[in-house]
């Protein structure tokens, strides 16, 4: 009987380093995570992550609840 080899696939890999990337930028930024938003540009809190990182000013929703109104 044979041996069953498992092969890791390097594109599951990178969606779950893509989906702990994005949830870390949800709890750092104050934006709610949903998986579902992951690779969705029509999610503002998944444009708001790739302005993230390419290195663009990203609205702060902490700071945002901050301020005294």
């Amino acid at each position: 009987m044979a041996k069953h080899e498992v092969k890791h696939n390097p594109r599951v890999k990178q969606i779950f380093e893509d989906l702990e990337k994005f949830l870390e930028f949800c709890k750092d930024y104050g934006y709610v995570f949903d998986e579902k938003d992951l690779y969705s540009n029509r999610s503002h809190t998944y444009r708001q992550f790739n302005k993230f990182l390419s290195g663009k000013p990203v609205k702060d929703n902490w700071e945002m609840d901050r301020k005294p109104s």
